[in-house]
């Protein structure tokens, strides 16, 4: 990680969403949320240590969802320390009964304007091939379809699933993606 990503994040507030760093608090919502089926069909294998060990413990690179004082979700912020190459790979998800509200998308659409702030150009995102409405989102997003990234996730069975390789640059929005409309 850069010295840029290793600093504890202040918190991005948007109209809807706020992204902040975890806290002890945030070990049951999470597990919670990841243990849901429509959750766990795509993140596979949380226990309550790996949620503590991977997002709890990962401030640096970690982002609560909150809406309205709770946590909806969790998305990474992964950030390449090779100058030459300033990208940022994120993953997040939400509880499902936060969906449908376009809060995914302003998570994300406020994360990116972070990172093209502090000089990254690129962010990439690598969902499941079969996850449909992610992909629909993320298109809506500004995020274009790079290519299919071939038996690239272990899914509960141990069988293997494609990812879509998608990425959204700042020359397609130099101040960033916008907002979701709120009405």
């Amino acid at each position: 990680m850069s010295d840029a990503s290793t600093k504890v994040n202040a918190p991005l507030v948007g109209p809807l969403v706020t992204l902040r760093t975890p806290h002890s608090g945030d070990l049951a919502p999470l597990t919670a949320i990841l243990a849901e089926p429509e959750v766990s069909l795509w993140w596979v294998g949380y226990t309550p240590e790996r949620v503590q060990k991977e997002f709890i413990d990962e401030p640096e690179i970690t982002r609560i969802i909150e809406v309205e004082g709770e946590c909806a979700g969790a998305m990474f912020v992964l950030r390449g320390d090779d100058p030459e190459y300033p990208t940022t790979v994120m993953h997040l998800f939400l509880g499902t009964r936060f969906r449908g509200r376009r809060i995914g998308e302003e998570a994300l659409a406020l994360a990116i304007r972070s990172e093209f702030a502090d000089g990254i150009t690129r962010v990439t995102l690598d969902p499941n091939s079969n996850n449909a409405g992610a992909i629909r989102s993320y298109e809506r997003l500004g995020f274009r379809r790079i290519g299919i990234l071939r038996d690239y996730q272990v899914r509960s069975g141990g069988q293997l699933e494609d990812a879509l390789f998608m990425d959204l640059t700042r020359s397609d929005f130099p101040e960033g993606p916008p907002l979701p409309p709120r009405d």
